[in-house]
């Protein structure tokens, strides 16, 4: 079988390593326990977890063990990474459930039957540690001076980085300690902006266990410019349909630039690279294939053969000419709701979240940007048909923009 390094190399994936050969090698000839760590600041995952997620099975696919840390302690603090500002401050409650969360939407890619995975929170060790036990121990590692010459700890200095974000590099370490010594974990995965986190966890298992540990990088989840990708003018590409319907999600990479197309192909899909080279070798309007392919095979592996199915039949039925009407994102309205609104425009506008705001449904119509069953709507005070509620009006905002108003 080929040495999973070679795969996540040849997908993209690989970003720095502690130890690169000699990781290699053991990752060639042994099962390797190695984990990567969520910290539960929400009830979801998002696209940008996705990357870690695939990571995690492609590792698991090749004999290896994940370890999935949810972070129940170190959220309480938050990482400062790539933050500019102090993140709001969660009760236990709330990270207990975002972390139950979380793991049921990481089943459908990483298998948690016995054996086969393990689940950790590092609230069991953060929790009940004793401060003065823990500096002693475990403070005695690390340089201020080191620290601060990391990125994550500069971007911070500005505005003021507090001693309690400060701490949060020796908790990540102490959690890959504890994790060598609970489970025999020796590799800490993550994306490029954990680098020095990782680092440190690295160093701390060799200075106190003279044992080999080691991390390695994957890439973030940009655009080929260099942004995150999985903003939407909705918020975050969310894992939860509760949060990003399943067709908001498949249509947000039915449409991904052409540029980026082979790149999450590669990193967010088992498609096979030589299937992948061949869908991306063409370019141009043959990427629109590609694109459909991405669309589909994302969603399926988020939501489901079914579920991928009837948001790609909603999407033939809206720009194709076919499939299944009754699958686009709809807005049923009461005969509360009909009088509310009047059935304008501009609430229908709102009320299916196309527009923040009346005045903005007002600013799109005036910008010639909204249709109503493919017909432009040029007043702002335009009201639908309430007689066509029965089959349902599409209100249509832009290219991609879209929701059908029915009756209740």
């Amino acid at each position: 079988m080929k040495n999973v390094y070679d795969v996540l190399a040849e997908r993209g994936f690989l970003k720095q390593c502690s130890h690169p050969e000699e990781l290699y090698e053991l990752l060639g000839k042994e099962k390797v326990a190695f984990y990567i760590g969520f910290d539960p600041t929400a009830d979801s995952l998002h696209i940008g977890h996705y990357v870690a997620l695939m990571t995690m099975a492609h590792m698991q696919r090749a004999g290896h063990l994940p370890i999935v840390l949810l972070g129940g302690g170190t959220a309480v603090i938050g990482d400062p990474s790539g933050k500019s500002d102090m993140r709001r401050m969660m009760t236990m409650e709330e990270i207990d459930h975002n972390a139950s969360c979380f793991q049921k939407q990481m089943s459908r890619l990483i298998d948690f039957s016995e054996g086969k995975a393990i689940v950790a929170n590092n609230a069991e060790w953060l929790r009940p540690l004793n401060y003065l036990d823990f500096m002693r121990e475990i403070g005695v590692h690390f340089s201020v001076n080191r620290m601060l010459s990391f990125e994550c700890y500069k971007q911070r200095m500005e505005k003021g980085l507090t001693f309690f974000e400060m701490g949060y590099m020796l908790m990540q370490s102490y959690d890959f300690l504890e994790l060598n010594r609970r489970h025999g974990c020796i590799l800490q995965m993550g994306g490029d902006d954990q680098w020095s986190n990782m680092l440190g966890g690295v160093e701390l298992i060799r200075k106190k266990e003279q044992k080999p540990a080691y991390c390695l990088t994957t890439s973030l989840l940009t655009t080929s410019e260099g942004k995150k990708m999985g903003k939407t003018e909705k918020g975050a590409l969310w894992l939860d349909a509760n949060k990003t319907s399943v067709y908001d999600f498949y249509q947000y990479w039915r449409n991904v630039d052409d540029a980026d197309v082979e790149k999450c192909l590669s990193l967010l899909t088992f498609i096979p690279m030589e299937e992948v080279k061949a869908l991306c070798a063409e370019g141009g309007a043959a990427l629109n294939n590609a694109k459909k392919v991405l669309a589909f095979a994302l969603t399926e592996q988020v939501h489901g053969t079914e579920e991928a199915e009837k948001a790609r039949a909603a999407a033939e039925a809206l720009f194709g000419g076919g499939g299944d009407i009754s699958n686009m994102p709809t807005v049923a309205l009461t005969a509360e709701d009909v009088e509310a609104t009047g059935l304008r425009v501009t609430d229908l506008l709102v009320m299916g979240k196309l527009a923040k705001s009346k005045s903005d449904a007002r600013r799109l119509i005036e910008s010639g940007s909204v249709q109503a069953d493919d017909v432009k709507v040029e007043d702002v005070y335009a009201v639908i048909d309430e007689s066509k509620l029965s089959d349902g009006v599409i209100i249509k905002k832009g290219k991609k923009g879209f929701v059908r108003v029915v009756r209740a």
